[in-house]
């Protein structure tokens, strides 16, 4: 195939890995996800790949699975995102950072403040991935004994996004005027008040930070249900998708793009880049090796943990060598529950097969050389199934090092992949406009 589209690709940083095992896997490094020079390492390296991000998902409760699941799980222990990305901030120059941040537990001022903040430490590279969070354990960490439902989360959602971009656009760029001699120090004319009152959120502002370098941080999404594509049409520019079938991901992708034409939004400003666990070899056979080597880390303990996540459901009782039963409606994720479902029908999987998958990473995965690899990236980027991925790691630092130095050069070879950065910016990087001040011309 030729032609001139190129790759946009993100790493998923947190957890540094997203198959249960990774920590096990032999050569890596079981703390990475809780080691600062460890993270530095992985962030140059990326840099040094021309990757367009770094992304952090996030969670909010520890208590989520049973003690003999989590006894076995390295994502007890990790860095607060905005805490640790300005310190990798310091220590790159090009490498986008993308924290995840909830709209459900956190307050709206707070969010905007921390990501202006992270824009103008970094030089204009933040972004941020709006979630609603579906963890029910999570609701108890802050005050809540029942979780807010599904709708009103994106309700919420919705109208936590205008606060929150409202904020940003409190001042106006040319606000801070400085003026030493007259003794003036920001115009009053140039600063607008949000007095925002809607039917979840009560925000006067103005934000007590400049306006950001980017005008707003990237704004990112990951929700795939009805809701989620609504919202992330409407407020997106990208979308770390779920990977899966190529058809599906076609499906996704026109859905989504054609959600965001409708709402007057440029398709080309909303990129969407699917999960992907990439496991590299000499020979296809050497990494469907290493790929077996990961997978026999998973123990069954935490497959039937992972499940029951996957599923908003206990699934420690279900008989194991029997089909996936009926599973109830939940409060939680209902695009993943619904992906797991369609699967175990679909591949008529007994309750082991699919705990299995589930604690090994049952979504897109290219395993293979570098060339093949390349090929089906290819293929997924000229199918419009994709703009890019957010590359999943089998294990740190070997499985990353070996995208960076042997994947990244054939992409490049093929045309597929910068070789260089097309500005400072993460809005630069991925070729996404600045948005104007909406009270400012």
């Amino acid at each position: 195939m030729t032609g001139s589209r190129q790759l946009r690709l993100g790493a998923f940083m947190r957890p540094v890995g997203i198959h249960t095992a990774w920590w096990r896997y032999p050569g890596a490094y079981p703390d990475a996800n809780f080691n600062l020079k460890h993270l530095i390492r992985f962030a140059q390296k990326l840099e040094h790949g021309r990757f367009d991000a770094w992304f952090m998902a996030d969670h909010l409760a520890v208590l989520n699975m049973p003690m003999a699941a989590l006894k076995r799980s390295a994502t007890v222990t990790s860095f607060d995102p905005l805490t640790l990305l300005p310190a990798l901030a310091m220590m790159t120059e090009h490498l986008g950072l993308i924290a995840t941040a909830s709209t459900t537990f956190e307050p709206p001022y707070l969010i905007a403040r921390r990501f202006a903040s992270l824009d103008h430490i970094s030089g204009g590279r933040a972004g941020w991935n709006l979630v609603t969070t579906s963890n029910p354990d999570a609701a108890l960490n802050f005050g809540f004994t029942e979780h807010l439902e599904h709708g009103e989360r994106y309700r919420r959602a919705r109208e936590f996004f205008d606060v929150v971009t409202g904020l940003w656009d409190s001042w106006a760029d040319d606000a801070f005027i400085r003026d030493v001699e007259n003794g003036l120090y920001f115009d009053p004319e140039r600063l607008h008040v949000l007095d925002h009152k809607g039917e979840f959120l009560s925000v006067r502002g103005p934000l007590n930070i400049a306006r950001p370098i980017q005008g707003w941080p990237v704004i990112v999404q990951a929700g795939a249900s009805e809701s989620g594509r609504q919202l992330a049409a409407e407020t997106a520019e990208m979308i770390f998708a779920s990977g899966g079938r190529l058809a599906d991901a076609q499906s996704y992708y026109a859905d989504v793009k054609g959600r965001a034409k409708r709402f007057g939004r440029s398709p080309d400003h909303l990129k969407i880049l699917p999960g992907c666990l990439v496991v590299v070899g000499d020979t296809v056979a050497e990494a469907k090796k290493k790929r077996a080597v990961l997978d026999s880390g998973v123990h069954p303990d935490s497959g039937i943990a992972a499940l029951s996540i996957a599923l908003g459901h206990d699934a420690s009782g279900f008989d194991l060598d029997g089909p996936l039963p009926d599973i109830p409606e939940s409060n939680a994720s209902k695009s993943g529950r619904q992906r797991v479902i369609d699967r175990a029908r679909r591949d008529n999987l007994t309750v082991r097969e699919l705990a299995r998958i589930a604690g090994s990473y049952g979504g897109l995965a290219l395993v293979g050389t570098p060339a093949t690899i390349a090929d089906q990236m290819e293929e997924w980027l000229y199918g419009d199934a994709c703009d890019g991925f957010n590359i999943m790691f089998p294990h740190v630092p070997g499985g990353l090092d070996d995208f960076v130095d042997r994947v990244v050069p054939e992409l490049q070879r093929r045309g597929l992949f910068r070789r260089e950065y097309e500005g400072r910016t993460l809005r630069e990087n991925l070729g996404l406009p600045r948005p104007e001040n909406r009270f400012f011309a």
